[in-house]
């Protein structure tokens, strides 16, 4: 309960989740949080999308994006290599994308400065 955060759309202020979700850690070079799931704010297409550079170069996901505003705040990842694969059909937020509050402190912080305790689903 220490570290319960919501997350939130850095667009809108809509609801998009909370800590109790998270289930993994950030690979490296993808600055995201990986959660169990989500509100039924966050909305994805049936399409597919292919990553064309970065940490997500040739892998095939869903992008997430806030019901309320159209801002684009994660992804689903769909097919990887063998590095991301513990990935697959979970929900990953941008962190640039949403903001958290910290219920304990009633603080409002960005999600790239929040260290929420270690949890792996990396097996």
């Amino acid at each position: 309960p220490d570290e319960c955060a919501v997350f939130h759309c850095r667009g809108c202020w809509t609801v998009l989740g909370d800590s109790l979700q998270l289930c993994g850690q950030e690979p490296a070079g993808l600055s995201i949080l990986i959660c169990f799931k989500v509100t039924s704010d966050v909305t994805w297409e049936d399409s597919l999308l292919v990553g064309l550079e970065g940490a997500l170069l040739g892998c095939a996901y869903y992008l997430l994006t806030c019901q309320s505003c159209g801002l684009a705040v994660g992804f689903i990842l769909y097919s990887s290599g063998s590095d991301l694969a513990y990935l697959r059909g979970l929900f990953c937020f941008f962190k640039d994308s949403i903001i958290c509050y910290l219920l304990k402190n009633q603080m409002i912080v960005e999600a790239s400065k929040v260290n929420f305790p270690a949890v792996t689903l990396k097996e």
